[in-house]
């Protein structure tokens, strides 16, 4: 199946020939389904906390806080293009005999409203400016309704060239006293509010090769100022998506899919390749926000609770589950003793085993593999629309059940039982994560040992007009994170602002 040339593109590549193999196979014999058996609601394994609960927990936080190394990690290669796909169709498509259908769609997600309310965008000055330096008035074009060349200026490279960056260092949010921030200005200041132990704020970004100078720039430009209005002293980096986890494309009969100078095409593995990335850092517990959820100031007290309260969970459980491990260690670890263990497993870590245990010594060698592991505290928010992706409760492979999240293209949507859990699934998941990454001798983790290889994804993409299917790698807050344990906890909606559309930017939370 591999040519020479092949083997030396996989070495080149990082990549094992058994690794690929792999992958092909997966795409012939497809993933299984997710054995999910019930949502994980309220009444079964996801927390509700009163407000004295919830202080408590940040008080926990902030009393321990200078005790460990903190990190924010923010997956940030994203690309912008997705956000503005009505836009590009519109700057190819349009004519001015359509301007009545154009203008019959008022819906909030309308070419309309985006050209009516175009001056409530943070980047409208910038957008201004790069019009007038090629001799055109955005006013004048809008009263003449010539909308093409705004589009233009806004898109493309001789303007803002806003559809080919990423999405992190787009102007998100307008401030009356203050320049106007993009994603990566708005998770310094994050960083600073709940991300920062010993006057240290830490975060990475994961970002694409080709812009991580525009990144480096940006962030050059605001830390000096950032330091000195909260006090703090930020150490920032950036990493890559790892070429080693790019996986082979194929044809539709699954053999190689070759480029047209013979070479074979591999594409990046998708968020879940990141697991590599988070599991090179250094620190006792990680911050997982998402690039695109980010609000103003006015609106940042809610995500500054809520990633305080998810922290002091992590650090009350995690405290908890080291003195466990250490008693086992020990020795001497009496039947009541054990009991108890395999009771905080069930209960507080929501992990059923299969089996029953025939002796002493057989629970706790149990209780060891599954209290040493990686631990996360997911924030899940109400689901208020159709139910999907979200928090379940799931068969995993040793037979034991336990807390996963779940990707709607994981169920079995087809078998009506598998409906009617989704159905009553009550939360959906925000990626709002705090990851406990070391063990209770203070030492790494390996997180690719606690991987779900099972849980990949197969999509149908094209190619110089070719069809292909693309693969991706367990995705890192789902299969890549399979074997961790898991605590869900509600978190209220308005620490979920994502930035799907352009649109967005002019709903109320991004005002």
């Amino acid at each position: 199946m591999f040519q020479k040339n092949d083997l030396q593109q996989f070495k080149n590549k990082g990549i094992a020939e058994k690794t690929v193999a792999t992958q092909i196979q997966n795409f012939i014999t497809g993933f299984p389904f997710m054995p999910i058996t019930k949502a994980a609601t309220p009444a079964s394994g996801l927390l509700q906390l009163s407000d004295n609960e919830i202080d408590s927990y940040i008080q926990k936080f902030e009393t321990n806080k200078n005790s460990y190394s903190l990190l924010k990690f923010v997956p940030a290669s994203g690309a912008a293009s997705r956000m503005f796909k009505a836009l590009f169709e519109f700057a190819e498509n349009y004519q001015p005999e359509q301007q009545a259908n154009f203008l019959n769609d008022k819906s909030f997600n309308s070419i309309y409203t985006f050209f009516s309310r175009l001056k409530d965008f943070a980047f409208y000055p910038d957008l201004e400016q790069v019009l007038k330096r090629n001799n055109l008035n955005i006013n004048e074009l809008i009263e003449k309704k010539d909308f093409v060349p705004i589009v233009k200026a806004l898109l493309f490279e001789n303007g803002l060239n806003y559809g080919n960056s990423p999405k992190g260092l787009l102007k998100f949010h307008a401030y009356s006293d203050a320049a106007a921030r993009t994603p990566v200005a708005e998770h310094l200041v994050e960083g600073a509010l709940y991300g920062s132990s010993n006057s240290q704020s830490r975060i990475e970004f994961t970002v694409s090769p080709e812009h991580r100078s525009a990144f480096e720039k940006e962030v050059q430009s605001l830390v000096n100022q950032l330091e000195s209005k909260y006090n703090i002293k930020y150490s920032i980096q950036f990493s890559e998506q790892k070429s080693s986890t790019d996986t082979i494309a194929v044809d539709m009969e699954n053999h190689p899919f070759r480029n047209a100078d013979g070479s074979i095409l591999f594409r990046p593995g998708g968020h879940g390749a990141l697991i590599e990335n988070l599991n090179d850092l250094d620190a006792d517990i990680v911050f997982v926000k998402n690039i695109d959820n980010v609000v103003p100031d006015k609106l940042k007290p809610d995500t500054v609770r809520y990633k305080k309260l998810i922290a002091g969970l992590l650090i009350d459980y995690q405290q908890i589950t080291f003195a466990y491990l250490k008693e086992i260690e020990q020795g001497d670890v009496s039947d009541k003793q054990a009991e108890a263990m395999l009771q905080f497993l069930e209960s507080e870590l929501f992990t059923i085993p299969k089996q029953a245990f025939k002796t002493k010594q057989e629970k706790l060698n149990y209780l060891k593999t599954k209290l040493n592991r990686p631990i996360r505290v997911c924030g899940m928010v109400k689901n208020e629309g159709e139910p999907g992706g979200g928090p379940y409760w799931a068969i995993n492979a040793d037979g034991s059940e336990s807390l996963q999240i779940v990707e709607s293209s994981q169920i079995d949507t087809k078998s009506p039982d598998k409906q009617a859990i989704m159905k009553n699934a009550t939360h959906f998941n925000p990626v709002d994560l705090v990851c406990g990454i070391k063990d209770y001798r203070g030492q790494a983790f390996d997180l690719l040992h606690f991987t779900d290889p099972k849980t990949g994804f197969i999509s149908y993409k094209s190619k110089d007009g070719k069809e292909l299917k693309a693969q991706e790698l367990p995705g890192l807050w789902n299969g890549a994170m399979a074997d961790w344990n898991t605590i869900f906890v509600e978190v209220p909606i308005s620490t979920f602002n994502p930035v799907k559309v352009v649109s967005d930017l002019l709903r109320e939370q991004h005002q």
